[in-house]
């Protein structure tokens, strides 16, 4: 499989993550992040998670900032949008997304998949879709008792140790979630191995996202 990087060690990368949960993002996209770290890019990143309230905030920006260490720049946002009702809060959380895109122009954009079963989910990725048109939006996967796992055709390749570390996190940060059945280390671990072997990762792992659309820039031979 031919391997195109988009960023590379000592290049600035802007990032904006969208969760609607306090752990979406981690879950999602956080070996991704880590690797990035790892590499010796300089991530400047805005994490805004929508559905945050007492315990699930505090989580939240604990874990953010554990995440987003290493970080060049790191903003977070908790916002109270009420957990499982963003379809009827679609009004509010539109005026938000429109104020959103008048202070952040990043260079990527994770988010939800547009077609998740969570209807949470899917109402972030389709105002992140219909806020952001001129972006580079990855729609990452959540596990969860409705088995909607996707077909990625995106695949970042990480590396063993930023996995463990995403998955480290992810126990200690989220107690509120540990009473779930399928939030274990197990299932975490699972499905990077999983993708990791579908783009024959090197260290074994990977994250995988959907990518509705690419524009590939030709190389400059000049170079």
């Amino acid at each position: 499989m031919k391997s195109l990087r988009i960023v590379g060690p000592g290049d600035r990368l802007s990032v904006l993550c969208l969760g609607a949960h306090s752990d979406d993002i981690e879950i999602g996209a956080g070996a991704t992040l880590l690797s990035w770290l790892e590499q010796g890019v300089r991530l400047d990143v805005n994490w805004c998670v929508l559905s945050g309230g007492d315990e699930r905030e505090r989580e939240a920006r604990a874990s953010a900032v554990d995440f987003l260490a290493s970080a060049a720049s790191g903003e977070i946002e908790v916002l109270n949008f009420r957990d499982g009702f963003f379809p009827e809060q679609g009004e509010q959380i539109k005026l938000w997304f429109e104020a959103l895109k008048r202070r952040v122009d990043p260079d990527v954009i994770l988010t939800h998949r547009r077609d998740d079963a969570h209807q949470d989910h899917r109402q972030v990725a389709r105002l992140a879709w219909n806020t952001f048109r001129n972006h580079l939006i990855l729609e990452y996967e959540i596990p969860k008792w409705d088995g909607d796992m996707p077909q990625p055709n995106l695949y970042m390749p990480v590396s063993a140790a930023a996995i463990r570390r995403k998955v480290e996190l992810l126990m200690s940060h989220f107690g509120s979630q540990r009473s779930k059945q399928w939030f274990d280390a197990e299932t975490f671990l699972g499905l990077a191995r999983l993708r990791g072997m579908e783009c024959r990762a090197q260290e074994r792992y990977a994250e995988a996202f959907l990518a509705r659309k690419l524009s590939l820039a030709p190389v400059d031979k000049r170079d």
